[in-house]
């Protein structure tokens, strides 16, 4: 593989060589398999892929519809759909090419147990590092997500620290009061990393049956739309990353080199792309040839020279107008 020293593009992301800054995002790709049968897609262009969310045990996901396309951006309520943890590491893991790329497990879980378990069971095969979605619903606390409440998003990210070794990364969600102190309490419980932001909450309404389009009612809403929104909570998760050293993936709504740099700019380490791979699989390369640019021109030797370099603007007085 690449090394850090080898390319301006190449980044170290706890301690793992990324050939690129770019991160392929989980439920986009399925387990890798996805893009691979794409002419002209190259795991090389991504720095890490992954994996699709993994549970304990296989679930078929939610009545359609599941996606819906909304003004620049994405409904989906997928749910969860996937074979099971068991079946992921004894015969997908197996199929993957570590060589070209780092591949990163997802975990979903309704009980803390849950989280557990599946983080345990990954602990124990080649994947290079796990990413923990913490937006599913408890179903002990009647369905209350654990990344909207601080006090549980720790629980998870400490048991999830119990059962491997391997970077842990959270993925944070948006939908909370106060995402920088959630991360203050997931760095306490054993955080290695963050991914900020997950999607969005969001509805699409059929005017003529005067339901919702979605079948599950409401989805997570992903593409440019929640950009501005993702690119302030990189910002406010960064303010708390930098004392710890700790990196954060920023995605949301990336489409272009400078959407990546935006986020790079405001704190993040590496970037995260979604949506964007479903109307053009080829964006990455794209991408990465747009931030090289972007290096040559600002004489920068190394795409990590750009996280958190953002200068805020000086707060003026207000002036009265009359």
């Amino acid at each position: 593989m690449t090394t850090i020293s080898d390319s301006p593009l190449a980044v170290d992301f706890c301690g793992l060589n990324f050939n690129t800054p770019l991160v392929l995002l989980s439920g986009c790709v399925g387990f890798g398999e996805e893009y691979t049968r794409v002419a002209g897609f190259s795991n090389r262009d991504a720095g890490a892929i992954c994996l699709k969310g993994t549970t304990g045990e296989p679930r078929l996901g939610n009545a359609p519809h599941r996606i819906y396309e909304t003004p620049e951006g994405m409904l989906n309520a997928i749910g969860l759909q996937n074979p099971g943890v068991d079946k992921v590491v004894r015969e997908i893991l197996p199929t993957l090419d570590f060589s070209e790329t780092r591949f990163i497990a997802n975990v979903s879980g309704s009980t803390i147990e849950e989280y557990e378990e599946v983080t345990r069971r990954f602990d124990d095969s080649p994947i290079d590092a796990i990413e923990i979605n913490i937006s599913c619903p408890n179903v002990k606390e009647g369905g209350v997500a654990f990344g909207n409440d601080p006090a549980m998003s720790a629980r998870v990210v400490e048991a999830c620290r119990r059962a491997t070794s391997k970077p842990l990364i959270t993925k944070l969600s948006p939908n909370q009061t106060d995402i920088a102190a959630n991360a203050r309490g997931c760095i306490e419980a054993g955080s290695d990393a963050f991914a900020v932001i997950n999607t969005l909450m969001g509805m699409a309404i059929d005017i003529e049956s005067r339901t919702p389009i979605i079948g599950n009612n409401q989805g997570g809403l992903s593409g440019p739309a929640i950009k501005p929104v993702a690119l302030l909570k990189v910002h406010q998760v960064y303010q708390v990353c930098r004392e710890h050293g700790i990196p954060i993936i920023g995605q949301g709504g990336i489409t272009t080199a400078e959407d990546a740099i935006e986020f790079l700019i405001a704190g993040a380490s590496a970037v995260g792309i979604g949506t964007a791979l479903f109307y053009d699989p080829l964006i990455c390369g794209k991408i990465n040839r747009g931030i090289k640019a972007y290096l040559e021109k600002h004489n920068m030797a190394s795409v990590r020279q750009l996280t958190g370099t953002l200068t805020l603007n000086s707060p003026r007085p207000a002036t009265r107008c009359c």
